[in-house]
């Protein structure tokens, strides 16, 4: 299975993957998605429900059976957790190597940048 066609994925949509670790409603997502971000990144209804569409789409999330009918709850798949594991592997590696350059950088020039 191809998953790299799935990366990188927005901001968005790793928060909402990562917040379905636990079973959740739209609205519950939400607000996991804030809390998670530190309050950076806060999403709208219709953003959401959209985001869902595609995520159910694509499997990488599912419909999971609740007691409340009012609200449909969502779980992320486990092809929707190696997606994930592998943008947090591409995240970790552009993290390590701008380190890596940024640090050479600053023993390099004193820390003035001549670019």
């Amino acid at each position: 299975m191809e998953l790299h066609k799935y990366l990188p994925m927005t901001e968005t949509t790793y928060y909402i993957l990562l917040s379905l670790l636990e079973p959740a409603h739209g609205y519950l997502m939400m607000q996991k998605v804030e809390e998670l971000s530190n309050h950076r990144v806060k999403i709208a209804a219709g953003t959401m429900y959209g985001a869902i569409e595609n995520l159910v789409k694509q499997e990488l999330i599912t419909a999971v059976k609740s007691t409340d009918k009012r609200r449909k709850t969502y779980v992320i798949t486990e092809k929707g957790r190696e997606v994930l594991r592998l943008d947090c592997e591409r995240m970790r590696h552009l993290v390590q190597t701008t380190e890596r350059v940024l640090s050479i950088e600053v023993r390099g020039n004193g820390g003035v940048d001549n670019v």
